[in-house]
């Protein structure tokens, strides 16, 4: 299976063997595959990487994708710059239509706005051909769940701090400039 830069991780379902009966696939990362996820990911490594799904037929021609996603990973903390493990554990639920499906528009009001609900269920993505690629939807939704700013259990950042009382109390160094004019 080739990897491009942007995609190390990829497993293809073709949608065309996908019946009415729900289909469960497992897919694992390799060694390889988790060494490019944490280059993609710009983290210090993921150790395992593994979904699993139940695949099955939505509406008339739409495909959807229910499981979880887990991974263990490493980062490095934000606060004492030491590796750090993690572990991953999301829940998946994606619904794919073929590009050009009406199923994939959203109702659309006058004058071609289109309604949008931010607590409503997303709206489905598109694929081009016969197969979605599982393994890239896996990969997506762990990489939402890779905590931006990890720190270690118990450490605190000690030696910063933001203001305090004093600060607050003091005058700002450009309200000098307040009384200044343009002449």
């Amino acid at each position: 299976m080739k990897h491009h830069e942007d995609m190390p991780f990829s497993y293809l379902v073709k949608v065309g063997h996908i019946s009415s009966n729900p289909v469960i696939v497992t897919i694992d990362a390799t060694a390889a595959e988790c060494k490019a996820l944490a280059r993609q990911w710009d983290i210090v490594g993921v150790n395992a990487f593994s979904a699993e799904f139940e695949v099955k037929r939505w509406k008339k021609d739409g495909v959807r994708l229910k499981g979880r996603v887990r991974a263990d990973i490493v980062q490095t903390c934000v606060v004492t710059l030491e590796p750090m493990e993690a572990k991953i554990d999301e829940p998946i639920d994606a619904i794919f239509v073929p590009e050009g499906s009406k199923l994939a528009r959203g109702p659309i009001l006058e004058g071609g706005e289109m309604l949008l609900d931010p607590d409503g269920p997303d709206s489905p993505e598109t694929f081009q051909g016969d197969a979605i690629d599982a393994g890239a939807v896996a990969a997506e939704y762990a990489a939402m769940a890779i905590d931006p700013y990890p720190r270690k259990e118990g450490v605190a950042f000690s030696a910063h701090v933001e203001s305090t009382e004093a600060d607050d109390g003091k005058p700002s160094p450009f309200a000098a400039l307040k009384d200044w004019k343009k002449t």
